[in-house]
């Protein structure tokens, strides 16, 4: 009669940890998928990402034209953009690094005093969501509201490119990855618009 009893007992012992794992797994979920998170949650949820890759599609306006890019970026922990240019063609393979050691420039037909003179914004860490979160956490400016099932993060940067002063970042509060990037300049024109293909985030402050 005992085995009968054991068998029994390790079936129900059997029954409650798969109930465990599945319930666990399923609380996990709705907390990454951002539902019950509030606004500021979400906020702090996206100022504690400290290593990430993304697909971007980029729009660069200025006084003369316009001009529209797709990008890879990484961003490495502490210090290191890594930015590579999918299109144009023209100068598609193009990859910039960013780290302590300054910028370099690899596979690419053209020199640095090209991708300077006409590229310049490709070479600048302003389309890094790293120099966004660093400009949020840094700025007395920064609010945050909620809209259309969406938080928009808006920021003021603290260096003097006058072309790049406001900033406002809108995440999906169901995934909790970031949608659109918009860039004014201090006459409240968009100078550069970002919309985020494909975030993937590696790792995040504790």
């Amino acid at each position: 009669m005992r085995k009968p009893i054991l068998l029994f007992l390790l079936m129900i012992v059997l029954v409650c940890i798969i109930i465990v794992i599945f319930f666990n797994k399923n609380m996990s979920k709705v907390f990454k998928n951002g539902n019950n998170m509030s606004s500021q949650e979400i906020v702090d949820y996206v100022l504690n990402i400290s290593s990430y890759k993304a697909n971007i599609s980029v729009e660069i306006n200025s006084n003369k034209n316009s001009n529209k890019y797709i990008l890879n970026q990484e961003y490495i922990s502490p210090n290191t953009n890594k930015q590579e240019v999918i299109e144009p063609s023209n100068i598609s393979g193009v990859k910039l690094t960013r780290d302590e050691n300054g910028l370099t420039v690899e596979n690419t037909r053209l020199d640095l005093s090209t991708i300077y003179e006409n590229y310049d914004y490709i070479a600048d860490n302003c389309l890094d969501l790293s120099c966004f979160i660093n400009d949020y956490k840094t700025s007395n400016k920064s609010t945050c509201e909620e809209k259309d099932n969406q938080v928009i993060m808006k920021t003021e940067s603290n260096n003097e490119n006058i072309y790049t002063k406001s900033k406002k970042l809108y995440i999906d509060k169901e995934s909790l990855k970031p949608v659109r990037l918009e860039i004014k300049d201090n006459n409240k024109k968009t100078t550069v618009n970002i919309l985020y293909n494909e975030v993937e985030v590696i790792e995040q402050n504790q």
